[in-house]
């Protein structure tokens, strides 16, 4: 997991588009492991910050690959995240994002609706990309409001979940729990427009960490997983 954490910094920092921390160490020894990361000294942020934020994810989005996935796999949380390059993302996202999370959902006990539904989402997935061909960016993969800071008036971004994927998915993060204001969505769309439909898939991209969340914390995210599903359905 730190390996993989710190091979993310290094390929969010080689996009000369937001700061990150760079990674002084990583090493594993008999049972134990760690990561060492620059210190910074993190301030509050501001409407500049945020817009700031919002142009330079714009930017780090615009550094791209001809396939989807990376070259490692890695975690989101604590749970596995699987990568495999893929040249189509439906397949990619239904396989190692929806239907990774869904399986897992099965060996916890969470299996009938949310089962049913998951498996008749993942039949409709092409529905959502009617006209619309993302492209593979370069994404933080967890981007929510506790994974950002300022540090002398600059964004900065950590803990990263690392892949390439439709730029979507990481906006669709920024709005699940907040943290993000007005300033950065707008900086962002002024820096790269979104495509017609992104909307619609903004519910069905949070439904990817929200079952992650049921995963990691239980039962309590079940209800807003059901919620979901049955509005994309």
């Amino acid at each position: 997991m730190f390996f993989a954490e710190a091979e993310g910094l290094a390929e969010l920092g080689a996009a000369k588009a937001v700061r990150v921390p760079g990674v002084l160490a990583a090493h594993e020894f008999d049972d134990s492991a760690f990561i060492a990361i620059e210190w910074l000294a993190f301030g509050g942020s501001s409407v500049a910050s945020e817009r700031l934020l919002g142009e330079q994810l714009a930017a780090m989005h615009r550094v791209t690959k001809d396939r989807f996935g990376w070259h490692r796999d890695n975690t989101i949380g604590l749970t596995p995240q699987h990568n495999p390059w893929t040249n189509d993302w439906v397949d990619f996202f239904r396989e190692h994002r929806l239907g990774y999370q869904l399986d897992l959902a099965a060996t916890k006990g969470f299996g009938g609706e949310l089962q049913a539904m998951g498996s008749r989402l993942k039949k409709r997935l092409p529905a959502f990309f009617e006209g619309y061909e993302p492209v593979a960016s370069l994404l933080h993969g967890d981007l929510w409001g506790g994974n950002w800071a300022c540090c002398g008036g600059s964004p900065v971004i950590f803990d990263p979940a690392v892949y390439y994927g439709d730029r979507e998915t990481d906006l669709a993060m920024t709005r699940l729990f907040g943290g993000f204001g007005a300033g950065f969505y707008k900086s962002y769309e002024a820096s790269w427009p979104l495509e017609p439909g992104h909307r619609e898939r903004l519910h069905l991209y949070q439904l990817y960490h929200v079952l992650n969340h049921l995963n990691l914390f239980g039962s309590g995210y079940h209800g807003r997983a059901i919620a979901l599903m049955r509005e994309l359905l």
